[in-house]
């Protein structure tokens, strides 16, 4: 009961805290669409100097003697006030209007060439592996041109311009932090191909088969596995899509089971007793093995050993399964060391087991293959701590 206080009032803190940083985002964003906007619709120079000319030769006149203001003045002093107010916003609407219109024109035309270029480079490029990804970095290019010269024919002044633009940049920055970084890990895995669709591959602590690759999101099918929890504790298909954002491949870490070589190591423990005659069970389980993966294995191997031998690493990958043994706490791990393809690894080690556990049963191999029960031993100690046959008289 004592620990439950704090942890209410966590949930109400990160909301205070979301919402001051939401609230500063959006002030920034106020603020510098506030500037564009003024900067867009504001008196011109002209019209300041001009405003500025007639209040200087009205003071300049000798001070008049003070009278009372009616009320009549004054309403209409705000009246006037008003339309004059009226009239220049109508009067910079209508001073913008050219401008308007050229940079709808420099929309239009960006548009247009942006979409030209995307189906010349999708003709050119063809089904080349990075075709989407450099086709987008154009056409990022080609809109950041166009948005910037519509930007600076709107608001004149580019040192402004600029200053406003630089506002909402940073602040669209904070805001959409995790879109820019899933559309920058899109692009690092266009360029990099850290995996493709069909590759299967676990990024984080999602496993499974690329489904679809999307700018901000990666779509798999997933794989269950002995290592997490779920229906399906082996890696084979649950039948769940997962969808994760992109920015995990800048943050996480991407295991790829197929991509340069779709074949891997697996291993198959077979204990035994330890009273065993431990030649005979390794001879045994080497040539089951053998008999069960050894044509398989070939092929793989001798493209696995040219793999490595072109990256300047350990050549020496033996083309038939291999065993390896380890002991236990009462007994003897005897562990089938074998190269298997990365979708087949479950169906491989079942047909294993059951060649090896059909031939440990035949009666052939009595006494020299003996199998590993649960076993428990007792020692008696007597009276002086030493062990004896024979419980002690106090017990």
């Amino acid at each position: 009961m004592g620990r439950a206080a704090p942890r209410r009032t966590v949930a109400p803190v990160q909301r205070a805290r979301s919402s001051l940083r939401a609230f500063r985002k959006a002030s920034l964003i106020a603020v510098a669409l506030t500037g564009l906007l003024l900067l867009m619709l504001g008196p011109t120079e002209e019209a300041l100097a001009q405003d500025a000319g007639v209040s200087a030769t009205a003071d300049t006149p000798a001070e008049e003697p003070r009278r009372q203001v009616q009320p009549e003045e004054v309403a209409r002093e705000t009246s006037a006030e008003a339309q004059r107010a009226a009239s220049g916003l109508r009067q910079g609407l209508l001073n913008a209007l050219p401008k308007l219109t050229v940079v709808l024109g420099t929309l239009l035309l960006t548009w247009l060439v942006a979409r030209g270029l995307r189906a010349l480079l999708r003709v050119v490029l063809g089904r080349w592996a990075r075709a989407d990804a450099s086709t987008a970095l154009v056409s990022i290019c080609v809109w950041l041109l166009g948005t910037g010269i519509a930007v600076s024919v709107l608001a004149g002044d580019i040192r402004a311009m600029l200053g406003s633009v630089g506002l909402v940049g940073l602040a669209l920055s904070w805001a959409l932090q995790t879109p820019i970084e899933s559309f920058t890990g899109w692009l690092l895995n266009s360029f990099q191909g850290y995996y493709r669709v069909g590759d299967r591959v676990q990024v984080g602590d999602v496993f499974g088969d690329v489904y679809a690759i999307d700018f901000l999101s990666t779509t798999l099918w997933e794989l269950g596995s002995a290592e997490r929890p779920g229906a399906v504790h082996a890696e084979q298909p649950t039948g769940r899509l997962i969808t994760f954002p992109n920015n995990e491949v800048l943050t996480g870490t991407v295991i790829n089971l197929t991509r340069d070589f779709p074949y891997v190591w697996d291993e198959l423990v077979v204990p035994v007793a330890n009273e065993s005659d431990l030649r005979y069970a390794l001879e045994l389980l080497r040539g089951l093995a053998t008999e069960v993966l050894g044509d398989d294995m070939a092929g793989p191997a001798h493209d696995y050993e040219a793999l490595l031998r072109k990256a300047r690493l350990e050549t020496a990958v033996a083309d038939k399964p291999e065993v390896y043994v380890s002991l236990a706490d009462s007994w003897t791990n005897v562990t089938i060391r074998y190269l298997v393809h990365a979708r087949q690894r479950r169906k491989w080690k079942s047909l294993l087991a059951e060649r090896v556990m059909v031939e440990l049963n035949q009666p052939t191999h009595a006494g020299r293959l003996i199998p590993v029960f649960p076993r428990q031993q007792v020692q008696l100690l007597g009276a002086d701590g030493r062990p004896t046959d024979a419980p002690s008289r106090g017990s």
